[in-house]
């Protein structure tokens, strides 16, 4: 018997990519000065829900998603594109920033140092070419910098590595199991 080959759904592969880079760590991940175990005050693990600062931008099951109401955002010394808030089985996972231009790269490359620690420049411990990829790893959290030089567009992640582990099976099809019910 053949069965039908079904290519894989694209943002289930790049959620698995991110999250295998963010629980791994690049080989240049710097060591957090000081793990804020949350983002901007916000606990991971703490129960997001619709409020006068957050409205619900997307329901997928276990996934939501919201975003800050009152316009573009500003994440440190910049006007970014998009901040958007994750929780997993009702509890808060990850932050997806993302930005365009080089201006804005560099100052919220230099806000994320003087936040989490100062990068290692040493030649082979950081990434060159197109594709520049920046990463800090405390106990609780994880940052994660991405920025492609060639569109000017950079994506942020901040995470705690246990919850955003369940993203991935969060987002993953349920397995069909032909009418078993085990």
């Amino acid at each position: 018997m053949s069965e039908r080959w079904r290519a894989p759904n694209p943002a289930c592969v790049i959620a698995v990519f991110c999250a295998l880079l963010l629980l791994n760590g690049p080989a240049d991940a710097v060591p957090m000065k000081e793990d804020p175990k949350g983002f901007e005050g916000i606990p991971w693990g703490a129960t997001l829900s619709e409020s006068e600062t957050f409205g619900k931008v997307e329901d997928a099951g276990r996934l939501k998603t919201y975003e800050l109401k009152g316009g573009p955002p500003s994440f440190g010394p910049a006007k970014v594109e998009s901040m958007k808030f994750t929780t997993v089985d009702g509890r808060f996972a990850r932050v997806t920033v993302r930005y365009h231009g080089k201006e804005t790269h560099d100052q919220l490359l230099a806000f994320l140092q003087s936040r989490y620690g100062p990068l290692d420049r040493t030649p082979g411990q950081f990434t060159g070419g197109p594709v520049k990829i920046f990463s800090w790893q405390g106990v609780e959290t994880a940052v994660s910098l991405r920025y492609e030089t060639r569109t000017d567009r950079g994506i942020i992640f901040f995470e705690n590595p246990s919850l955003a582990s369940r993203i991935e099976g969060a987002m993953a099809p349920e397995q069909d199991l032909g009418g078993a019910t085990f």
